[in-house]
């Protein structure tokens, strides 16, 4: 049986769907290129002080030498496992507690004020602490689970409450258990949640790894960056700030992957 004909007004709108595609990732580039250009020329006409910003130049070199002594490699690897593992973390453990609070409305309201304190206080007050208690490596994971947990908690919890209680009620009604209706309905219905979550904890989890770095670390972009600013060599500062861009690109680019895979599974159109 052959399949039915695509109207020409369908056509004629998926051309015209495939043409904003093209002209917004044109327009990206576009924008791209006029800041590298604006960048290349402010420090060409002094505007700014290239001793102070770099320029874009400069970078290419800098970037290619330091991927040539393998260092520039090793220091994204190391940052971007960092980020993986705080994000694994986070997710798993924050959508246990949220669990928790959805089996248990009594839990939910002895410990929510405490979830809403944690959420305001800065967590980078924390890592001193992180540091003694872990030491100067795994403080590093101490921040990214610190800087996400609480978030993935608050989403998670607020999407099993708008979940249609309607069908609770109905599985409840045929005998279903409190596990069941967990494992049935409400974490198949929570998958854009755990989407929208996990796109966050991206950006969350890899300001968590920096800081980290930041205090403690002898390795990672973070501690790049870092130690660039201190001898004053500010293309190495620049190209790992360009590298952490980079790596948020691929990781963001990555749940995008996954969502896709979890929408089509479950049924969601995306």
């Amino acid at each position: 049986m052959s399949s039915p004909k695509k109207s020409p007004l369908y056509d004629r709108y998926l051309r015209i769907q495939k043409r904003k595609l093209w002209l917004i990732g044109l327009s990206r580039l576009l924008m791209l290129a006029v800041i590298i250009l604006l960048w290349e020329l402010a420090a060409l006409w002094k505007w700014i002080d290239p001793m102070l910003t770099s320029k874009p130049s400069q970078l290419l070199p800098s970037f290619l030498e330091l991927v040539l002594e393998g260092s520039l490699l090793r220091h994204t690897w190391i940052s971007g496992l960092e980020t993986i593992v705080g994000i694994v973390i986070s997710m798993l453990l924050g959508t246990a507690i949220a669990i928790v609070f959805w089996w248990s409305s009594f839990a939910s309201k002895v410990l929510e004020p405490y979830i809403v304190v944690l959420n305001a206080l800065p967590k980078v007050a924390l890592g001193p602490i992180f540091y003694i208690w872990l030491g100067d490596r795994y403080s590093i994971y101490g921040m990214a689970v610190a800087i996400s947990i609480i978030v993935t908690i608050i989403m998670v919890e607020s999407g099993f409450k708008e979940i249609s209680k309607t069908k609770l009620k109905l599985m409840e009604s045929f005998g279903a258990t409190r596990l069941q209706m967990l494992r049935m309905v409400l974490l198949p219905a929570s998958v854009p949640h755990f989407i929208a979550t996990l796109k966050v904890n991206v950006g969350l989890t890899l300001v968590g790894v920096v800081m980290g770095e930041f205090l403690s670390s002898k390795a990672g972009l973070g501690y790049l960056i870092i130690y660039g600013g201190q001898v004053f060599q500010m293309n190495l500062v620049m190209v790992s700030i360009m590298m952490l861009a980079l790596l948020s690109v691929i990781m963001y680019g990555i749940v995008n992957l996954l969502a896709r895979y979890a929408m089509k599974k479950y049924h969601y159109e995306t």
